[in-house]
């Protein structure tokens, strides 16, 4: 299939949702993502798993996402939609059943972040004010990210970018304690060359790469913005593997600093170990300040990357509503907000409805840790997302090209699938309970399934969707 007609009309640039996001939106967007708050807790357990050499299991992680974002670019490039990967899956199969597994894997995934996302909030949250239930502090903070989704796309990225700024300021903050321990003479450099957390160092490297993997996320949320960037050609593949790669660097920088400040089985038993860095006594500021700051700082940056689920979620429903996949109401937009509304509130009831019922449980005398659960279950089904998404990039590499299309490179392509399988059944094998919370958010998921099935057609979804299904 070549660039023709066919392929313009394929584009989706005569879609409803706004067309607003820039270049330098996106690329913030995409750095805020990346960086997430996986960071401010997870480089504790990284460290505890490799030891002070941690950082080369960040640079690891940092290396597969950027080569599966290339697929990602490749194809946001050619199909500039809604939906991301199971846009991608859908062109490049063909088989509705597939497409469907990896739509409804990538909800699944999207659903327990924002779950665990909003738990961790909650935590932080009470370190400033203890007052409310933890569990309305979720509920009102899931719904309150809603409304803000729903008011407009461009209202949701600039607050993505403030946020983006906080959460990297934190870091920074990081970074110059350790240049300043580094300027005092008191670092021990030897440190980031100790692997004491494992016998072998090649295992402890994957091993860190694997708790560490669930911080390299959120850059796939971006593919689901192409349709309405301004010129998904030429800004969605800079945006992209910028952002990455600055958030890399970020990360390798902030866990030098912490291994030169911290000893890394301090950080490993640490609640909040980039804190303990701050704390150190290298910055001469009172330690009950930086507690407030960091409080602060943690709860803007789990924001900033819930914020992104929220919109992902929606905005995959309204794509593959319009690709006849899921029930067409979700391919409605507000009239004058021009956002999936329909999808918008599908995605919040779901989401509460999984903290009711991890409070239900743990209420029940059930001791579940839903943060690192649900945490683990994302991991496990973004692999098996980058997996297909590599593949499709594959399959259409050198179809519905422009002149303008990224193209990535084959070698990097199938180096970034041995790297996704490897660390999935690396996950897999250290927690194989997840697969049984994986299974039963897919259940859920076949039931929208059946019923597009049942009841809905492709004429439905092209009036809600402006005739813009295929």
């Amino acid at each position: 299939m070549t660039a023709t007609a066919d392929t313009q009309e394929s584009s989706g640039r005569d879609s409803e949702l706004k067309q607003t996001v820039t270049g330098r939106l996106l690329f913030f967007y995409v750095l805020g993502d990346v960086l997430g708050s996986g960071i401010y807790v997870l480089i504790g357990a990284v460290a505890g798993a490799v030891g002070g050499a941690f950082w080369v299991s960040f640079a690891v992680g940092v290396t597969v996402a950027v080569i599966t974002g290339m697929a990602y670019a490749e194809l946001a490039t050619k199909y500039p939609q809604a939906a991301g990967a199971s846009l991608y899956v859908n062109r490049a199969f063909e088989k509705p059943a597939l497409t469907f597994l990896v739509t409804v894997c990538m909800l699944a995934a999207c659903f327990a972040a924002a779950g665990s996302l909003a738990t961790g909030f909650a935590a932080y949250f009470a370190e400033l004010w203890e007052l409310p239930p933890a569990l309305l502090v979720s509920l009102v903070f899931i719904l309150l990210l809603s409304v803000v989704n729903y008011l407009g796309i461009t209202e949701s990225v600039v607050a993505n970018l403030v946020m983006t700024v906080i959460e990297a300021a934190g870091l920074l903050v990081v970074i110059v304690v350790g240049v300043v321990r580094v300027g005092q003479g008191g670092a021990d450099f030897g440190s980031l060359v100790d692997f004491s957390g494992a016998s072998n160092p090649i295992w402890a490297i994957v091993g860190g790469v694997g708790l560490a993997f669930f911080a390299m996320t959120g850059f796939e949320n971006a593919a689901n913005l192409a349709e309405e960037t301004t010129n998904p050609e030429r800004d969605f593949p800079r945006a992209l593997v910028g952002g990455m790669l600055t958030a890399g660097v970020i990360y390798v920088l902030v866990s030098m600093s912490a291994a030169l400040v911290v000893e890394p089985g301090e950080l490993a038993n640490s609640a909040a170990p980039l804190l303990d860095v701050v704390e150190s006594g290298v910055l001469p500021l009172s330690v009950t300040l930086l507690a407030t700051v960091f409080a602060v700082i943690a709860c803007t940056a789990i924001t900033n990357t819930t914020l992104a689920s929220v919109v992902t979620q929606s905005r995959v429903l309204y794509g593959m509503a319009r690709e006849d996949v899921v029930p067409a109401v979700f391919g409605r937009v507000h009239a004058r907000r021009r956002s999936p509304h329909a999808a918008l509130a599908f995605s919040a009831i779901v989401v509460c409805g999984l903290l009711v019922v991890g409070a239900v449980l743990n209420g029940a005398g059930l001791d579940i840790d839903v943060v690192a659960r649900l945490a683990t279950v994302t991991v496990v089904l973004l692999l098996l997302i980058y997996l297909m998404v590599i593949l499709a990039a594959m399959k259409l590499h050198g179809q519905d090209e422009t002149e303008g299309s990224f193209r990535a490179s084959l070698p990097l392509l199938c180096a970034g699938l041995a790297a996704n399988l490897g660390l999935l059944v690396y996950v897999v094998q250290d927690d194989p309970f997840s697969l049984v919370w994986c299974a039963a958010l897919v259940g859920v998921g076949l039931v929208l399934y059946l019923v597009e099935r049942a009841f809905g057609s492709s004429g439905a979804t092209a009036d809600s969707a402006g005739g813009a299904a295929t």
